[in-house]
């Protein structure tokens, strides 16, 4: 029959070698909203970043809405 600590082993051992749902993986804030990334980043080098307050603005509206708080 096999002692109790030998069941429990193996109950426990079965549960840690089962999958369960994997989780989805987390975008990093580098890579989430590239369209208004580019064209921030497009307008700060080419016209200063105090005349780019409207791009800066949208990619930080989507930043909040893909999970980040910025």
């Amino acid at each position: 029959m096999g002692n109790i600590n030998e069941k429990v082993e193996a109950a426990s051992s079965e549960v840690s070698n089962t999958k369960g749902p994997e989780e989805p993986k987390k975008l990093k804030p580098c890579c989430a909203c590239p369209e208004t990334k580019r064209a921030r980043d497009a307008c700060i080098i080419e016209n200063g970043q105090e005349n780019c307050g409207d791009l800066i603005e949208a990619h930080k509206v989507c930043m909040r809405k893909m999970g980040f708080n910025i």
